[in-house]
C-alpha cells in the first residue's frame, strides 16, 4: 500500500514539473511603454531614443499565496506528526533576484512522550494536579513525595507521560532570494528555486492533557500503560496512551506568567525564520509552491516543558530553546493589470541576448572609405588619380568641359569652340580668320564682338527650377572671363516659351537668374546685358547667350510679367 502512495506522489510531482516546463516563454517587450511606471518614464524615453543603454524596470505583479501543511514543534517532548498549519502571504519583487513578502502562519502542534517522566514535579502544570514525583533523599534511598504526605511508601509511584497541544501564530517580514532565474543557456524556466529569511513575532498558547474527562481527576498513567510497557515498541505505547486519554487539553502548560510580554492574552516572543522553497508555474498567473521553513524563538516553553529528564544527581541541567517547523504546499496567484510577471520569473539576460542576436536599435560607426587622391570618390570607384583641387565626375576623372584634352583645373579657356581647337598646353585655342578681311593689325569690319567673344554657352535648368547648377556656373565663369577681356561687347540673354502665364514667368525668372549671376559673381556691369524672355524657337528649359549685333539695343532689366508666380529656387 505504501509503495502505491509513493508511486502516486512521484507521478503527481512529475506531472506538475512537466506543466511548469511547458509554460516557459520569452520575457516582456522592452519597448512596451504601458508597463513602465510614470516615475521611470524619463529613463524609458532615453532608452527608446538610444541615448541610454538600460531599459527602465517595468511595473511587475504582486503575488498573493495561501498554503496548508504540517506544523511540528521541536522541543523537549517528542512531537506528534502530522499536525495542521495554515498560512497566507503577499510578496513583491524589488529586483530580479531579491523580493520581500509579509507572511502570516497559524499552526497547531501536538506532542506525546512514550517514556514516563521522573522530574515532572518541576513543571507546575503537573504539580498542581495531584501528581507527585519521586526524588532521591540523603543516603541514596528513593523516596516518594506521596510518603511525605502520609501515603504508604509501599504504594506504587505515579507516572506521567508528557504531552501538549500548542496553538502558534506568527507574522514575519521575509527577504526572498531567487536562485535560478538568471540563466545563461535558456530564456526562462517553469521551476523557481528560492531561499528566504526574515524576522517577526510569535504568540503561542500551550496546554497539557492532565485530567480525565471530568476535568478533576488526574490520569493514572500506570493503569494506562503497564510498568513493562517501556520495553515495548514506542508506537504501541503511544497508541495505548491515546486510547486511554481524552482530547481535552484542559490544563494550561507551564508559562512565563507576567514576566514576559503578552499579546491577545498569549505569550509573545520575537522570532527569526529561515527556509527554502520551489515554485512550479502552472500558468502566467498561477503557480504551485512547496516550502519548508524553520522558526526560532528564544523560549523553552513552546511545548510546555523546559526541564529535560536528567540524572537524579544533576537536576540543574535544563533544555535548549524550542523551535518549530512548517512544511507546506501552497497556491500562488499574480495580481496586477498592465504589469509584467513578478520579476523572479523573468530572466534579465533575455533582453541582452535578444539584442545581440536581433538588434532593434543599432548605432554603427560612420564608415571610412579610402580616397587616396582626396577627390571625393572612393578608390574602389576612382578611375584616375586626380591632382589636388581638380573637380571630377562621378568616376573620379578630371572634368574637361570643352573636351579639348586639358582638364578644367588647368584650362585657361574653359570653353574653347571646336573650330578653335586644337589648343595649347593652357587650353587656349587659335581661332581661324573667317575671311580674307581678317589679318593681323587690321580690325575686321562688321560684328567684331561675335568674333571676339566667339560662341557663347547655353545654360540648361532642371524642369520647373531656376537654380543654376555647378556645370552651368563653370560655363558662366568662362563667359565672364571673355566679357572682361572685351569691355566693349554686350551679350543678349534669351529665354524661351510663353504659351501661358506660368511659362512666361518661368522664362523671365531664368533670364534674370543668369544676368544676376554674371553681375554678382563675375563682377560685370548690368548695362552689358540685353534682357529677352518668352521668345519662340528654343527649348523651354534653356537660356542662350549670344554676342549682341552691331547697333543692337535692348533693356538690361524688364519688370516681371506675373510677380505672383515668381519662383525662389
Amino acid at each position: 500500500m505504501a509503495s502505491k502512495k509513493y508511486s502516486f506522489l512521484t507521478g503527481f510531482l512529475c506531472l506538475l514539473a512537466s506543466i511548469g516546463f511547458s509554460q516557459m516563454g520569452s520575457s516582456y517587450d522592452v519597448k512596451d511603454s504601458s508597463v513602465i511606471p510614470s516615475k521611470r518614464m524619463p529613463q524609458h524615453t532615453e532608452f527608446l531614443n538610444g541615448t541610454y543603454n538600460f531599459p527602465a524596470k517595468p511595473r511587475n505583479q504582486w503575488e498573493v499565496g495561501v498554503k496548508v501543511g504540517a506544523f511540528t514543534v521541536s522541543g523537549d517532548v517528542p512531537a506528534v506528526f502530522p499536525t495542521p498549519g495554515f498560512g497566507v502571504h503577499v510578496r513583491k519583487a524589488f529586483g530580479y533576484v531579491f523580493s520581500m513578502r509579509l507572511e502570516y502562519m497559524y499552526g497547531i502542534g501536538k506532542g506525546l512522550s512514550w517514556k514516563p517522566a521522573e522530574n515532572f514535579s518541576r513543571n507546575t502544570a503537573w504539580d498542581v494536579n495531584g501528581y507527585s514525583a519521586p526524588y532521591r533523599a540523603s543516603g541514596g534511598a528513593i523516596v516518594s513525595s506521596q510518603s511525605l504526605h502520609g501515603y504508604s511508601p509501599d504504594e506504587p509511584l505515579q507516572e506521567v507521560f508528557y504531552n501538549y497541544k500548542t496553538q502558534t501564530q506568527d507574522l514575519a517580514l521575509e527577504g526572498v532570494f531567487t536562485l535560478n532565474n538568471i540563466r545563461f543557456h535558456k530564456s526562462k524556466t517553469g521551476i523557481n528555486l528560492y531561499g528566504f529569511a526574515g524576522v517577526g513575532g510569535t504568540i503561542y498558547d500551550t496546554k497539557v492533557n492532565a485530567l480525565n474527562s471530568d476535568g478533576i481527576t488526574p490520569y493514572k498513567f500506570e493503569n494506562i500503560v503497564s510498568s513493562t510497557s517501556i520495553y515495548k515498541n514506542r508506537h504501541d505505547i503511544r497508541k495505548q496512551l491515546r486510547d486511554g486519554m481524552d482530547k481535552s487539553y484542559e490544563t494550561p502548560a507551564e508559562n512565563h506568567g507576567d514576566t514576559r510580554p503578552k499579546l491577545f492574552g498569549q505569550t509573545f516572543k520575537p522570532s527569526g525564520t529561515i527556509g527554502i522553497g520551489v515554485a512550479i508555474k502552472l500558468t502566467k498567473r498561477l503557480n504551485l509552491a512547496i516550502e519548508d521553513r524553520q522558526t526560532f524563538i528564544k523560549d523553552d516553553l513552546l511545548d510546555g516543558q523546559q526541564w529535560q529528564e536528567q540524572a537524579w544527581g544533576n537536576p540543574s541541567l535544563t533544555g535548549d530553546f524550542d523551535s518549530y517547523n512548517y512544511a507546506s504546499v501552497g497556491l500562488n496567484i499574480n495580481l496586477g493589470a498592465k504589469s509584467v510577471e513578478p520579476l523572479w520569473w523573468l530572466n534579465p539576460l533575455d533582453y541582452a541576448y535578444s539584442e545581440i542576436r536581433n538588434p532593434r536599435l543599432m548605432r554603427l560607426p560612420k564608415p571610412v572609405l579610402p580616397d587616396s587622391d582626396g577627390d571625393g570618390v572612393t578608390d574602389q570607384f576612382d578611375q584616375e588619380q586626380t591632382p589636388q583641387g581638380c573637380p571630377v565626375d562621378t568616376h573620379g576623372v578630371s572634368r574637361d568641359t570643352d573636351g579639348d584634352g586639358v582638364p578644367d583645373c588647368k584650362d585657361k579657356e574653359l570653353v574653347t569652340p571646336t573650330y578653335c581647337q586644337p589648343v595649347d598646353a593652357d587650353g587656349v585655342g587659335k581661332c581661324p580668320c573667317p575671311d580674307s578681311t581678317c589679318y593681323e593689325g587690321f580690325m575686321k569690319k562688321g560684328n567684331d564682338c561675335a568674333i571676339t567673344l566667339g560662341a557663347l554657352p547655353s545654360v540648361t535648368f532642371k524642369q520647373g527650377t531656376i537654380k543654376i547648377g555647378d556645370d552651368a556656373k563653370a560655363l558662366l565663369a568662362s563667359t565672364g572671363s571673355r566679357l572682361r577681356n572685351s569691355p566693349g561687347c554686350r551679350v543678349v540673354v534669351v529665354g524661351y516659351c510663353s504659351s501661358n502665364k506660368r511659362e512666361q514667368q518661368l522664362s523671365w525668372d531664368r533670364v534674370n537668374a543668369v544676368i544676376n549671376y554674371l553681375v554678382e559673381k563675375e563682377g560685370l556691369s548690368a548695362d552689358r546685358f540685353i534682357f529677352q524672355y518668352g521668345q519662340d524657337g528654343g527649348d523651354c528649359n534653356t537660356v542662350d547667350l549670344r554676342a549682341a549685333g552691331e547697333g543692337e539695343e535692348g533693356p538690361n532689366t524688364v519688370p516681371a510679367p506675373h510677380p505672383n508666380l515668381r519662383k525662389n529656387k
